[in-house]
This record gives C-alpha cells, sequence and structure tokens, in this order.
C-alpha cells in the first residue's frame, strides 16, 4: 500500500516541476518582451504640425504621429513672459519640434492609436539608443509639459532653468484647449 502513495507523490513532484518550469519560461518571456523596446520603423518626415504632431509619410500615405508623454502648448496659445510681455509660445513649440526632427527621418516606436485616429509613438532622430528622444527634449526644452512618469525629469529641469513656457506664466494646453473648444463643424481632430 505504500507503493502508491509514494508514486501518487512522484507523480505530483513531476507535475509542480514542470509548472513551475512553464511559469519561470513566461516570467523571462515578458521581461524580454519588457525589456526589450518595440521595433522602430523608420519613416521620412513630411512636415511637423505642431509641438507634439508630426506627419509622416508610411507606405506612401501620410501618418500623423502624436508624440506619447508629452503635451504641447498650441499653436495658437500665447504665454506670458516674467515682464508681463506675450509671445507665441504654441508657434515657438512648433519650430522647437522642426528643428529638432530637421528633415528626417525619424524613427518612431509606435505605441497605440488615440481617439483621433493618430498613431501615437516615441520618435527618435537616428535608431535607439543613439539620436534624439524628440519628447523627452521637447519637454526639456521648455515646449511641453510631460503627461507621463517619463520625461519628469527634463520637466523639472526645463522649470529650474527656467526655459521656454517656464520663463512665465502660461495655461496648460488641457486646459487651454478646453477654454478655446473648435466649432463642432470643424473637420479637423483638435490639437490634443
Amino acid at each position: 500500500m505504500a507503493s502508491p502513495s509514494l508514486l501518487t507523490r512522484l507523480r505530483w513532484r513531476r507535475r509542480f516541476r514542470s509548472l513551475g518550469s512553464l511559469l519561470l519560461l513566461a516570467a523571462l518571456a515578458f521581461a524580454a518582451w519588457a525589456w526589450f523596446p518595440a521595433p522602430a520603423i523608420t519613416v521620412p518626415l513630411v512636415h511637423v504640425i505642431d509641438g507634439d504632431s508630426l506627419t509622416v509619410r508610411q507606405d506612401d500615405a501620410p501618418l500623423t504621429i502624436r508624440l506619447t508623454g508629452i503635451d504641447a502648448v498650441e499653436y495658437r496659445q500665447d504665454c506670458a513672459r516674467s515682464n508681463t510681455s506675450r509671445w507665441p509660445c504654441g508657434r515657438e513649440a512648433r519650430t522647437m519640434l522642426e528643428t529638432l526632427a530637421g528633415r528626417g527621418p525619424v524613427y518612431c516606436e509606435v505605441a497605440a492609436k488615440d481617439r483621433y485616429d493618430r498613431t501615437l509613438a516615441t520618435c527618435r532622430t537616428q535608431p535607439f539608443p543613439d539620436g534624439i528622444d524628440l519628447g523627452a527634449e521637447m519637454v526639456r526644452q521648455g515646449g511641453a509639459v510631460a503627461t507621463s512618469d517619463d520625461y519628469m525629469v527634463e520637466e523639472a529641469e526645463a522649470q529650474a532653468k527656467r526655459r521656454g513656457i517656464w520663463q512665465g506664466d502660461f495655461m496648460r494646453p488641457e486646459n487651454w484647449r478646453a477654454t478655446h473648444e473648435r466649432p463642432a463643424t470643424a473637420l479637423a481632430p483638435p490639437d490634443a
């Protein structure tokens, strides 16, 4: 009678070892997936829309990309400097991104689509890890605010050095959009 219980215990041990091995493999696969960045697409730059959006060409069709992790001041938005003078900070943000992106191409890691059917991506001037992360540099130069933890260090640096929008008073982009809604008949998606 001792034999069947010993045999049963051996079977259960084997099953637990198999399950443990399977869980370890799954954990390793997840760690590899999380550690390595998504494959980047190389796309020619068509033009910069504003401080956080650009149009590129993919498969001979235009593709609108919205940089993830940032929210740039809107193109029509003005800001106040410390001496109370107004300046077109939204246009300056667009110029910043145009300067950073240059003539392209850009190397983008696509994340998802937003509600306006724009492609959300992190874009660089060279393949990862080289080149400039456009979103990080926009925040560092004070043309955008961070919307995720990814660029909080850059935002703190811009604030401390009073760069761009941090040199005076400005309305956060999401608040500016809320107070300057476009009419419902507008065909283009709102700048977000």
